[in-house]
């Protein structure tokens, strides 16, 4: 039997009794029906039992009696009917929706033959945790521009899932979120990657766009055994229609597995045997490491030592730009990207860590959003 918590767009939290404990629920309400106090229900504990990070959650799959009755359509169906675009698909879940770039769509002409994003500068990052840390690095310098999130499929599916989101789009912070690939449950629904960035272009009329995953990335140590490569793809979609990539680094001071402290395996990966148009690579500008103590010392364990952490990316990106690799490395300083981050209206946490936990992390991203700004200003 449940108890209702919190409702949120797209999902309902509750609290479950299972063999004599209580667990975490989330309900997504464009699958299943609205949920009440005392109702039974079927869940899916698969994520919650393997201790999973960002698998803190059972899920809902069903009432466990079917009088209780289907998921209801959307609150504005009658407005909006329910499009052709299936996500999540030939799942039992799957989920029906109106894509922004389906035959249906009052903008299909308008992107039926859409080839260009109009060098609209376009983030790229690897965890979904640096969302608003990107958002706070733009709006930092420049809070008039209008900002499209692309959630890839590479992590949760239902954008409901993330806190994050609702945050940022309770604060005006996003214009909206586009739900691209098997990702369902944005603002705005749209069959690839490429058809999400065309959409944030010239419907959304977006400064700047932002792909990333939505949370809980999927990593298994090896060289490519990573939802992360995604950002490779991504970086190879924003070339291809003419836009500008700005890679945000995953950076770390202070993970306990080096092969994420100082530049990420997973950036070196994605963007060095990936991506194959070129990006500028947002390296932070964290000073010069203290005279006396080498920025090779290992491993980096304290958050405060910035730059350690700086000089370790600015070895590591030497892999990615000539005359090895075809990005180009920007170094962008950090000066109020602290106090833009601690504003931030969504709470910043990634594998468990927070700002003063591992403040490299998120003035990396915070970075490449003010290098994406810096851009928009510059061809104003």
């Amino acid at each position: 039997m449940i108890s209702v918590d919190a409702t949120r767009a797209g999902a309902q939290e509750v609290t479950c009794a299972i063999a004599g404990r209580s667990v975490r629920a989330l309900g997504y309400t464009g699958l299943v029906p609205d949920l009440g106090v005392g109702d039974r229900v079927i869940l899916n504990t698969a994520a919650l039992d393997a201790s999973l990070g960002t698998g803190g959650w059972a899920f809902v799959v069903a009432p466990s009696d079917p009088s209780t009755g289907t998921a209801p359509a959307p609150a504005d169906a009658a407005d909006h009917p329910a499009g052709y675009l299936v996500k999540a698909r030939y799942t039992p879940l799957q989920a029906m929706v109106r894509g922004i770039d389906e035959q249906t769509s009052p903008h299909h002409d308008v992107l039926a033959e859409a080839t260009e994003i109009d060098a609209m500068p376009v983030v790229t990052a690897d965890l979904h945790s640096s969302l608003p840390a990107i958002l706070a690095g733009i709006h930092a310098d420049a809070p008039h521009l209008r900002v499209a999130y692309v959630m890839s499929d590479g992590g949760a599916l239902p954008a409901a899932f993330s806190r994050t989101i609702a945050a940022l789009e309770a604060a005006g912070a996003l214009a909206a979120t586009i739900t691209a690939g098997q990702a369902f449950g944005g603002t705005v629904e749209a069959t690839t990657v490429h058809s999400a960035l065309l959409a944030a272009r010239l419907v959304i009329d977006a400064d700047i766009a932002i792909v990333t995953q939505g949370p809980g990335n999927l990593g298994t140590g090896t060289r490519w055994g990573f939802s992360g490569v995604a950002v490779g793809e991504a970086v190879n979609a924003i070339g291809t229609l003419g836009g500008r990539p700005v890679g945000a680094l995953r950076v770390s001071g202070t993970d306990p597995r080096p092969r994420h402290r100082g530049l990420s395996h997973h950036s070196l990966t994605a963007y060095g045997k990936v991506a194959l148009r070129p990006a500028m690579l947002a390296v932070p500008d964290f000073g010069e490491p203290r005279e006396g103590e080498p920025a090779s010392r290992a491993p980096m364990t304290r958050a405060w030592d910035l730059p350690e952490v700086g000089a370790a990316i600015v070895r590591g990106t030497a892999e990615l730009i000539p005359p090895h690799g075809i990005h180009q490395a920007v170094h962008v300083p950090t000066d109020g990207l602290m106090a833009a981050l601690e504003a931030s209206p969504a709470p910043l946490n990634s594998m468990g860590r927070g700002l003063t936990d591992d403040p490299a992390a998120f003035l990396a991203a915070a970075c490449a959003g003010r290098l994406a700004a810096s851009l928009v200003r510059d061809s104003a």
